[in-house]
């Protein structure tokens, strides 16, 4: 069995009946692809819809992980707060005790002179 022998204007011929079709729109139907073209569509929506859900989901988690960072420099702030509360607390327990016991120990006015060395 032989194969037909193929010349270069059969080739070109194809090309351009090809690139026209193309150019008025008729390469598809040319194809049969026409019976399929509600699956192309289908297929078109599934892939659309993919694309827009990895972005929604990609938006979703970059909001997660700003607020994660929010979050954790207000539990920082929170705790500074609370420990500063606490120690504001403890210093006036300590000078309600040295009040009741008399002691003439108080909270200094000025800064601390510096002791020169001799």
């Amino acid at each position: 069995m032989k194969l037909p022998r193929i010349n270069r204007h059969d080739i070109a011929a194809f090309l351009s009946n090809a690139f026209t079709a193309v150019l008025k729109g008729e390469f598809l139907l040319r194809l049969r692809i026409d019976k399929l073209f509600p699956h192309i569509v289908y297929t078109f929506i599934i892939f659309l819809l993919s694309i827009w859900l990895s972005i929604k989901i990609d938006s979703t988690f970059s909001k997660v992980e700003y607020n994660k960072t929010v979050l954790n420099d207000l539990e920082i702030y929170y705790t500074e707060k609370t420990n500063e509360i606490v120690r504001l607390n403890r210093f006036s327990t300590i000078q309600d005790n040295l009040a009741r016991t008399g002691s003439k120990v108080t909270v200094p006015e000025k800064p601390a002179a510096t002791i020169k060395k001799r």
